[in-house]
């Protein structure tokens, strides 16, 4: 969490850093807690030392034969008030700890001021946005008539916003997957993990979920357990290396798992609700960088290029914005977005989010750095989604729809579906 004497440093300027992003900070209120914790570990470290003193007291004035009754109880009442002082310690610290956990991360100052996307600064496009000479379908028609896509089914099974594929479009959703993992692991150098997809409340806290996102998160409650399902690998793969000292020459380390991620998403309505692009459950292929904070700049463009990479391959269109900072996640102190072209809604819709959460999911999590010498060092989390699968088919089927509603499957996909074409009666070729 947040070092709270950076916050009231007014070198910082973190109240101000803070309002950017539509967060008022209570100074007022921090710097009493701090002020009364440091006020009453002080006491407790003078009780302590007076009923050390006791002590030798008490031992002093029985070996010289005297009346120690007065003395003991000085000494009885002296422990009642160190437990007194660290049970209000305690009280404090929990009190403050809440209070930061609450509060989201810096915004770094390259950022654009603004609440919403329309503030965003465009990067860089890459790829042809496809026209074509018919009204192109978007995805959900073109997968329920082809009957690779069941959406009614999937209400039936779970309610809305879950999705059901089969025949060529399970098979797309896992070539996918496994084609982002091989680019990934075998031209990238990330290390590919199998995760839980039930992680405790302690890790949802380290990487910034809770607790100020617990209405969007799924619990699980068995008899006195609690686990919450994960809304990306973000979170166990940061937490891997919750409580550790890592060595700064072993970093940077580049981890990725592919895993079902489940988010209540609340309050979102409208056109996301249609289809595959807003779901209660998706599959994702996830990036995490553990970096030497001093290099994570450096480490977000990296990042940043990995997942463009991928939709390169495929040959999608899309466009690289980099995010005002009243709209980038808690966790984040800087963002940027690629946005793939859907010719369904004729713009570009987030697919993947790069994000630089400097020291602030680390510290959380207890993840520290030191080196070789010695001395001790910062680590840094970064995350960029490589990409959500379900929302990379969407772009895909809707790219590459053809005249007759089939879809043609890009060149370097081919190797993993085992087609070329899905038909329009849902057949492969």
């Amino acid at each position: 969490m947040h070092d709270p004497r950076l916050l009231l440093d007014p070198g910082t300027d973190a109240a101000a850093k803070l309002r950017r992003r539509g967060y008022v900070l209570d100074t007022d209120r921090l710097a009493k807690l701090v002020s009364r914790r440091s006020e009453v570990i002080s006491q407790g470290d003078q009780a302590r030392a007076q009923s050390k003193k006791s002590a030798a007291e008490v031992q002093a004035a029985a070996r010289r034969g005297e009346d120690i009754t007065e003395l003991r109880e000085q000494a009885r009442l002296l422990k009642v008030r160190i437990g007194e002082l660290e049970e209000e310690q305690r009280s404090v610290e929990a009190e403050l700890n809440e209070f930061l956990l609450a509060i989201p991360n810096l915004p770094l100052d390259e950022l654009p001021d603004g609440a919403t996307e329309e503030f965003a600064e465009e990067v860089r496009r890459w790829g042809t946005v496809p026209e074509f000479d018919f009204e192109p379908l978007d995805h959900v028609d073109l997968g329920e008539r082809a009957g690779f896509l069941d959406l009614q089914r999937a209400t039936k099974l779970s309610g809305p916003r879950f999705a059901v594929f089969k025949g060529a479009g399970a098979r797309l959703e896992r070539a996918l997957a496994t084609f982002f993992l091989d680019v990934h692991t075998q031209e990238q150098g990330y290390t590919e993990f199998s995760l839980p997809a039930l992680v405790t409340r302690q890790a949802m806290t380290g990487t910034g979920q809770l607790p100020k996102f617990e209405e969007d998160l799924f619990r699980t409650a068995v008899a006195d357990r609690e686990l919450f399902l994960i809304p990306t690998a973000e979170v166990p793969l940061v937490n891997l290396h919750a409580g550790e000292i890592l060595s700064l020459e072993d970093l940077p380390l580049r981890y990725t798992a592919h895993t079902q991620c489940f988010r209540s998403e609340a309050g979102s309505y409208g056109r996301d609700t249609r289809g595959l692009i807003r779901q209660h459950q998706f599959s994702k292929v996830e990036l995490v960088q553990l970096v030497d904070a001093e290099k994570s700049r450096e480490a977000l463009e990296e990042i940043l290029t990995h997942a463009e990479e991928t939709l390169q391959k495929l040959g999608l269109a899309y466009r690289v914005i980099k995010l005002p900072a009243g709209d980038i996640g808690f966790s984040a102190q800087i963002t940027f977005d690629i946005e793939v072209w859907l010719p369904s809604q004729q713009t570009y819709r987030e697919i993947s989010s790069a994000s630089d959460t400097g020291q602030f999911q680390t510290r959380r999590a207890g993840i520290r750095g030191k080196a070789k010498d010695g001395k001790r060092g910062a680590v840094a989390a970064l995350n960029a989604s490589g990409l959500p699968i379900g929302r990379t088919l969407v772009a895909l089927v809707e790219q590459c729809q053809q005249p007759d509603g089939s879809i043609r499957i890009p060149e370097a996909l081919v190797p993993y579906t085992g087609f070329a074409m899905i038909n329009a009666d849902g057949s492969t070729s």
